[in-house]
């Protein structure tokens, strides 16, 4: 079974599918890490993020193993990334491995902002989470604020709203849901409550019914 969660910038996507993957036993990938991991070597090395020549060679070469994943968690590498993550190269260069994934034995979970449209188009079940920008914008700013990195709440809004424009508008693979995608908005739901009506969405087609 593969299972693809879409949704923009603090949806509440990347939870809602690592806790799918625990409760169907299924492996999962964050594939928004990988273009975090391109936007965060680009940095790194002090290339500039719209150098698409070698924005495609840093992807061609990504072992996210040699990362520290703690260092991709930041906003500005998130803001990195949805910039790389415009660039033909890089998605291309990126495509198959995630395509691997989502094919292995026994299927997968995956979420990001094209699993459903384009890297698995034929996967099982596609969810298209979302939540409102306020909304969205409070839960990160919690967030960061967890991590003692302190951010004015104006200032996380403002980035979610660009990141949301310049992710829904590139011209590859935009953010946009799958046809056949059902939409869970968890603007009223805590995550518990987002799980349940996800796993409702997962198990209709399985029983035959009809999906929320």
């Amino acid at each position: 079974m593969i299972i693809t969660v879409d949704g923009p910038a603090a949806s509440g996507k990347g939870t809602l599918a690592k806790k799918l993957a625990a409760h169907y036993g299924l492996p999962h990938l964050d594939t928004g890490l990988l273009y975090r991991g391109v936007g965060y070597l680009m940095m790194q090395s002090g290339h500039a993020l719209d150098d698409a020549a070698m924005a495609a060679r840093v992807a061609q070469e990504l072992d996210l193993f040699k990362i520290d994943q703690e260092h991709l968690r930041s906003d500005e590498v998130g803001e990195a990334a949805s910039k790389v993550a415009a660039i033909p190269g890089v998605r291309a260069a990126l495509l198959k491995l995630q395509q691997d994934f989502a094919r292995q034995p026994g299927g997968a979970v995956l979420d990001g902002r094209d699993t459903g449209t384009v890297i698995a188009p034929d996967a099982d079940v596609k969810l298209f989470v979302t939540a409102s920008p306020e909304v969205r914008a409070k839960r990160r700013h919690i967030e960061l604020a967890a991590r003692r990195t302190p951010v004015e709440y104006c200032a996380v809004i403002s980035d979610i709203k660009k990141r949301d424009e310049r992710d829904s508008e590139r011209s590859i693979a935009p953010l946009k849901p799958a046809p056949d995608a059902v939409l869970l908005d968890t603007t009223d739901l805590d995550i518990e409550a987002a799980f349940r009506a996800a796993i409702e969405i997962v198990e209709a087609p399985r029983a035959g019914r009809t999906r929320p």
